[in-house]
């Protein structure tokens, strides 16, 4: 590829209701809504509510492409990790500042998606919101190494960081 290739989005939706700010931990016992857009029909959400979780595709809207980083480094700046690339991370740092979540469904009102478990902030733009698909997930056997586990230990933990 000798040029980026560019696309053109909008938002499907937008996070009205949960988490208000940024954290690395305590992610979890929040109980989320993603509003669809209003010009959308109300029936494209028709069957949606047969599923426990979602894939979310959305953007870290609160960060800056100043915010990018093009290098190894340890995450969280822990010493004890190890340095890795840019697109070993799962953070805003990396280049279009995209992420998705499987949160899981909690119900539908309208319009209104309200989940749980999911780590977007209010006012984030939602790209896309499809059901997950456990035969659509990883096959075979999934491998991290250790500081992953150890970085996440509390990430769905409930309440606040103490």
């Amino acid at each position: 590829m000798t040029e980026p290739i560019r696309i053109e989005i909008e938002a499907v939706a937008e996070v009205v209701a949960g988490h208000k700010e940024p954290v690395d931990d305590f992610q979890g016992d929040v109980e989320s809504i993603i509003r669809m857009r209003g010009d959308f029909p109300v029936e494209t959400l028709q069957g949606l509510d047969e599923f426990s979780h979602l894939e979310v595709l959305w953007h870290f809207h609160r960060a800056s492409p100043d915010d990018v980083a093009l290098h190894a480094r340890s995450p969280r700046n822990n010493p004890d990790w190890p340095r890795t690339g840019t697109f070993v991370h799962r953070n805003h740092r990396r280049p279009n500042q995209l992420a998705v979540s499987h949160p899981r469904l909690v119900r539908i009102e309208g319009r209104d998606l309200y989940v749980t478990d999911f780590d977007a902030v209010v006012g984030t733009p939602v790209f896309d919101v499809t059901p997950y698909f456990p035969v659509m997930g990883p096959r075979g056997q999934v491998r991290v190494p250790t500081w992953v586990d150890e970085m996440l230990a509390e990430y769905w933990a409930a309440g606040e960081k103490p």
